[in-house]
């Protein structure tokens, strides 16, 4: 191949399982009409065009690695990636999570911006070396300031502002046209249309705290309108566990775990209010998506969730069942008015801080790319 004459972007992922397909599209949307190719590669999974196509990017690779054969040096990785930045004008490269991080530096010259969406990635002491080793080269973003302030910890003799927050983000205006009305939307999951409905989404894991949730709703059942329902969107190896606490609680009746939902956001209107319960939450990409379907919010004081909810929904102290059955009875008691203008207060800050438009002006301003992209 031969080299192109225009600049291009690189934007290594880990893979496209999960929420990470749709961060290759944030990322790669922040270049739309800034004169600039990206290109994304994903280091593992199999090649994919619907995968390609949601990418918003000009180009993408697939090197199609298995987990296991990432593991150690990665110097196959290392070499093919080195293969794909010699054939191109890569301006500088961003590198999702700390593997594509460590290829991206081994394998190019490139400034790499590494952007973190959990806590924890450089508490390893050789992950603290290799950041030393490379900190010329090397900015790092995290996902919201909880993030970006556990980076800072665990680097505390890095510049403050080469470790920085770059919100997650949604398509907004695109969310909002797959979702269902209500009565479809709760017909399709087996909900009553008059029950009065609290609803979650996520792995049933021991980080996302559901028993304090099922604790909660039991407490404020009482004070709930009559058929208020608890419904758990998601898989994992807590299910069981779950069941059998709501059996002792005394509401195995009024909670569903509905399992696994494909696009369980399309569904999000079925819900009078979504609780997220989880344990120092990276960021929480559900309540955005709860906020585009206009449900109010009620989720812990802690972690990224805390910087999505506060001003706009109820904030309650991790593990604390009192608080947040408190919570949703408040919750139960919003009138029409009350909940619409909710919505819109949602709605405000969802595009002044977490849309696409928004992140794409703060990554503008970001010392990292200014300092990387000739002609700005």
């Amino acid at each position: 191949m031969t080299r192109s004459a225009e600049r291009h972007v690189l934007q290594f992922c880990h893979g496209y399982d999960g929420p990470f397909l749709d961060c290759a599209r944030q990322y790669a949307s922040l270049f739309a009409g800034k004169g600039y190719r990206v290109t994304t590669v994903f280091l593992t999974g199999a090649a994919d065009p619907e995968v390609a196509s949601a990418c918003a990017s000009d180009e993408v690779l697939f090197m199609e690695y298995s987990s296991r054969a990432i593991r150690g040096l990665k110097l196959g990785a290392i070499r093919d990636l080195r293969k794909i930045a010699a054939s191109r004008d890569f301006v500088f490269c961003i590198a999702h999570r700390f593997k594509p991080v460590y290829i991206a530096l081994l394998a190019t010259g490139l400034p790499v911006i590494g952007v973190h969406h959990a806590y924890g990635d450089y508490t390893r002491r050789s992950r603290k070396l290799f950041a030393h080793l490379f900190r010329m080269r090397l900015s790092l973003l995290g996902v919201s300031d909880a993030v970006r302030d556990d980076l800072r910890k665990a680097l505390p003799k890095w510049p403050t502002g080469r470790i920085q927050t770059l919100y997650n983000r949604i398509d907004v205006d695109g969310l909002a046209t797959t979702l269902l009305p209500r009565e479809q939307a709760r017909e399709a999951l087996g909900l009553a249309q008059d029950a009065w409905v609290v609803g979650n989404v996520g792995r049933l894991h021991p980080d996302k705290d559901q028993a304090t949730l099922l604790r909660g709703f039991a407490q404020a059942l009482p004070n709930l309108p009559a058929d208020s329902q608890l419904v758990i969107l998601g898989t994992g190896r807590l299910e069981q566990d779950l069941k059998e606490l709501a059996m002792e609680l005394g509401i195995g009746h009024q909670v569903m775990l509905l399992g696994q939902v494909p696009q369980a956001s399309r569904y999000f209107k079925a819900f009078d209010v979504f609780a997220l319960s989880s344990d120092h939450e990276p960021f929480g990409m559900v309540l955005l998506e709860a906020m585009v379907a206009g449900v109010p919010l009620i989720a812990t004081a802690c972690g990224g969730a805390k910087e999505v909810v506060e001003g706009v929904g109820i904030l309650f102290p991790l593990g604390d069942g009192e608080h947040l059955a408190q919570g949703l009875v408040h919750l139960s008691r919003l009138d029409a008015e009350q909940r619409q203008s909710c919505a819109l207060l949602m709605m405000q800050r969802l595009h002044d801080t977490f849309s696409d438009d928004a992140v794409r002006k703060v990554f503008w301003r970001l010392p990292q790319v200014t300092d990387s992209l000739p002609d700005m």
